[in-house]
């Protein structure tokens, strides 16, 4: 070998997806800036659920649109970005508490994450605070499959087998109101962190998701981190981003301590933001593995 060729690092197969990425990072800002322009089908109510979640950017899950005003609307579309295995996961848990499942999403937003559930083969109704922030999209659910309805969480209407606490209000504790309704299946889905400046927990309260009575026994769990600045990262032109855990926790009253948590359910296609958040963390672990190497990238 001649000394002054350069040595290039060997590129593990893991990483021979990231041959594409000029083309990937083209069409991914075309759909950053198609939604944030309001021009991305998400936008319109009148479209069927499939074509609104056709192409959603990543960036559309992890920030909200830039016109946003935080003192009129929560996210613009979601306060996480939800997986299918984690969807499907709970739908199998419920399936196991009831021939023909009945979720309730408490403080569901626009419906976006319950609809998502239901597409998975539960009934899920909404059960929407009328004084609750709406989202900047005040309406993403799916109506062939989700139902929403209006009222406080003390009031609700309907006999249900699950409750779904995907992102209590801040410093709120509803898990006595829950409680009252007795679910077979309770599932929480937070996060522990707590805002530098407020000092106010982003979600709910300790106490929420961790003072049940002795009937409820925590029967699965796990967590999802989005890593800090894991898009700014690769492309320097999107926003940092703080590090985030999000958790999930499924209790179950005391008949159902049983529930079979341990079932593999096979493949299923992921979302489409799946597949830019794969993309994204393979070159976010090439990069860092390039740096280890000593490579200056």
């Amino acid at each position: 070998m001649d000394l002054f060729t350069p040595i290039k690092p060997e590129i593990p197969k893991e990483y021979e997806k990231l041959r594409d990425m000029e083309a990937f990072s083209e069409d991914m800002f075309n759909r950053i800036v198609e939604f944030q322009e309001k021009l991305h089908p998400g936008w319109n109510p009148d479209l069927p659920f499939d074509e609104r979640i056709k192409g959603l950017p990543l960036h559309a899950l992890v920030f909200s649109n830039p016109d946003r005003d935080p003192e009129k609307f929560g996210p613009t579309v979601a306060p996480f970005y939800p997986l299918r295995g984690e969807m499907r996961q709970i739908a199998h848990f419920a399936g196991q508490v009831a021939d023909n499942p009945v979720v309730c999403d408490l403080h569901p937003g626009n419906g976006f994450i319950g609809s998502l559930l239901a597409r998975e083969g539960v009934k899920v109704i909404g059960w929407r605070d009328p004084d609750a922030k709406p989202n900047q999209i005040a309406d993403f659910y799916d109506p062939d499959y989700y139902e929403m309805r209006s009222g406080k969480i003390d009031a609700i209407d309907f006999p249900f087998d699950v409750a779904f606490s995907a992102w209590m209000p801040s410093e709120v504790n509803c898990t006595r109101d829950i409680l009252r309704y007795r679910p077979k299946l309770i599932v929480y889905v937070h996060t522990d962190h707590t805002d530098e400046i407020s000092g106010r927990k982003q979600t709910g309260t300790t106490a929420a998701y961790n003072e049940l009575p002795s009937r409820y026994r925590l029967i699965g769990e796990w967590s999802i981190t989005r890593p800090k600045d894991f898009l700014n990262e690769i492309w320097v032109e999107l926003t940092p981003n703080i590090e985030e855990t999000r958790m999930v926790k499924i209790f179950a009253d005391e008949p159902y301590h049983d529930v079979n948590v341990n079932v593999d359910l096979g493949e299923a296609a992921p979302y489409g933001w799946e597949n830019e958040l794969d993309m994204v963390l393979t070159a976010l672990k090439a990069k860092l593995h390039l740096r280890d190497a000593g490579f200056p990238v």
